[in-house]
């Protein structure tokens, strides 16, 4: 029974590791906000925004400067840190189903560095997956560099995500909201409160460097009738269908340029050019791309110039995710959401001219349905857009917009764009804590090295004595170059001794053993073993090893297996506080 002091300590530790996480993930984000700031002015000099300056630029630069991002960062991506491609999400949601939450220190400067320089350089990609992976970058580092275990360092990663996304938004609900719905499949009630404390501690320091008020400056929403919401259901359904058409493209590319063999360190410079052509036809459609959609939220872009800007900005992102770029999806999710709703109200408009339609109204709930098909997380979208615009009426549109986006994607496609990042890299996360746990379970640490082999040409005699004395009735059968050639078992034995006459001495191992054998490798995951027991009914698996192929280092028995699981999986039932009694064999 721990003391009171002991108790207290357990509690407040994890709290005081939330608040410094929280600090220094608020202070990532300013630090990687002021990089894209330094980034705008140093590529493209010129008064005004980011739109007004690339604009002044002149073509060659507009075109060239995507694509010189492109080829300069490649072989930072392809060689030196592969992990910081694409939105980031993925990544620390295989760190923490996979890895315990181990995330390499060099991620949050390569991930601040390249995603800054891409989105300096007009590129389609946002800032918000790019700080969730620094966010939880910098809790990982931190835990590991304090030799914490992986209960503190998982939870460390989380709140450091949290913190990250609250500080770009100002959004500490959102923050924690996107951590509990996409990041986290087995959260415990006490983690919530750690998840906040990080969450508004980011939200604290990121408001004393700026402080902006609402980042979206929409008109005041109210709904005037409830049949409205039958327009807004729709929208949703398009907003799904739209969802699933960016998912199409950025995997459809992706897959394209792995079939025509194209080095990984040229890809991203080939998502520069098609940048590069874009901006200079649609240059409102490169970047993050905020100053754009409060132009739609203000009512100043017409309906034709709204669908174009939507074909261009999925074009765009496409190219820049799809190519390998490090970048966020969530800001052209949101962008994509804004543009369709304008379309969507510009049409309910025409068809309705009398009643009080507004297109903005129509593109922020847009934006919601738009995040919460490509994430599949309607809370978080809903959330998002509330806190983004402080406007509590926009509620319960935006339930009836988000509901039908996500459904859309659930029937049709089945996975969130970062699940399918990861579905692509051969990685499954499944929303459950027992899959995701022998995942990050190697075989190697369950192997039995015990394992008795015979040669080929091992006459019948030697097997007999073998089966007779060794307590394991399995044994591998090897050639002179000790390569597996198969398995021998008790039951093959059998099967001779069972015949009437007496079997003939001059039989050999490579007689009577089984050639068909499934095996896995020593550095595969228990989740891989644990599907080929299930589906042969194994007793044991052969383990081969990952530098010599063929060769075999030992065995994985089913009852080790199950050792694992209880250790790995009931234990968590059984920690201190737990109404559970329970014993496991340790492990071999």
């Amino acid at each position: 029974m721990p003391s009171p002091k002991q108790a207290l300590s357990k509690i407040l530790f994890p709290l005081l590791l939330a608040l410094i996480i929280g600090a220094l993930a608020g202070v990532g984000a300013v630090f990687f906000r002021r990089l894209i700031e330094v980034g705008i002015a140093l590529f493209w000099p010129g008064q005004g925004d980011f739109l007004q300056q690339y604009v002044q630029a002149p073509w060659i630069m507009r075109f060239g400067m995507p694509v010189l991002a492109g080829l300069c960062l490649g072989p930072l991506l392809h060689y030196v840190a592969p992990e910081i491609r694409g939105p980031g999400v993925p990544e620390v949601m295989a760190s923490l189903a996979m890895r315990d939450g181990i995330i390499r220190h060099r991620v949050t400067m390569a991930k601040s560095f390249a995603t800054a320089t891409f989105i300096a350089a007009g590129c389609s990609v946002g800032r918000e997956g790019p700080i969730v992976q620094i966010g939880s970058s910098i809790g990982s580092s931190l835990t590991q560099l304090f030799r914490l275990g992986p209960d503190h360092r998982k939870l460390a990663v989380a709140c450091g995500a949290a913190a990250g996304i609250a500080a770009t938004f100002q959004a500490p609900m959102a923050g924690t909201l996107f951590v509990v719905e996409i990041l986290l499949f087995d959260l415990e009630v006490a983690s919530l409160s750690n998840i906040v404390i990080a969450a508004v501690t980011g939200t604290l320091v990121s408001r004393n460097f700026w402080n902006e008020g609402a980042l979206f400056q929409a008109p005041h929403f109210s709904l005037s009738l409830p049949s409205e919401l039958l327009l807004y259901l729709m929208l949703g359904i398009a907003a799904g269908l739209v969802s699933l058409l960016l998912m199409a493209a950025i995997f459809g590319l992706n897959k394209w340029l792995d079939s025509l063999r194209v080095p990984g360190w040229l890809t991203p410079t080939l998502g520069g050019v098609a940048i590069g052509i874009t901006g200079l036809f649609f240059p409102q459609a490169l970047g993050v791309g905020y100053d754009t959609i409060n132009q739609t939220l203000q009512g100043n872009i017409v309906m034709t110039s709204a669908l174009l800007l939507l074909a261009a900005k999925l074009l765009a992102t496409s190219a820049c995710v799809g190519s390998g770029m490090s970048g966020g999806i969530f800001a052209p999710s949101l962008f994509l959401g804004a543009m369709l709703g304008a379309v969507w109200g510009n049409i309910a408009q025409l068809f309705w001219p009398g009643t009080p339609l507004l297109p903005a109204h129509f593109s922020l709930v847009g934006m919601g349905a738009m995040v919460s098909g490509t994430t599949l997380a309607p809370i978080t979208a809903i959330f998002t857009i509330f806190e983004l615009s402080y406007n509590y009426e926009i509620i319960l549109p935006l339930m009836v917009a988000c509901i039908p986006s996500i459904i859309i994607v659930r029937l049709i496609h089945g996975y969130s764009i970062y699940e399918t990042r990861l579905l692509v890299q051969g990685i499954r996360i499944i929303r459950g804590h027992d899959a995701n746990r022998l995942r990050a379970i190697k075989v190697r640490d369950y192997i039995c090295t015990d394992l008795k082999s015979f040669q080929e040409q091992t006459p019948l005699s030697q097997i007999m004595d073998e089966v007779v004395t060794n307590p394991f009735p399995h044994f591998v059968v090897t050639n002179k170059r000790d390569e597996l050639q198969g398995v021998l078992t008790l039951r093959d034995v059998r099967a001779l001794l069972a015949e009437p006459d007496p079997p003939d001495h001059n039989i050999t191992a490579a007689d009577l053993m089984t050639r068909n054998v499934a095996t896995v490798r020593e550095d595969q995951n228990l989740e891989d073993a644990f599907h080929l027991f299930s589906n042969h009914h194994f007793s044991f698996l052969p383990v081969m090893s990952a530098a010599h192929p063929g060769q075999a280092v030992g065995c994985l028995k089913k009852d080790d297996l199950i050792t694992a699981y209880n250790q790995h999986i009931l234990s968590e039932q059984c920690k201190p506080g737990s109404h559970f009694i329970c014993t496991f064999p340790s492990k071999k």
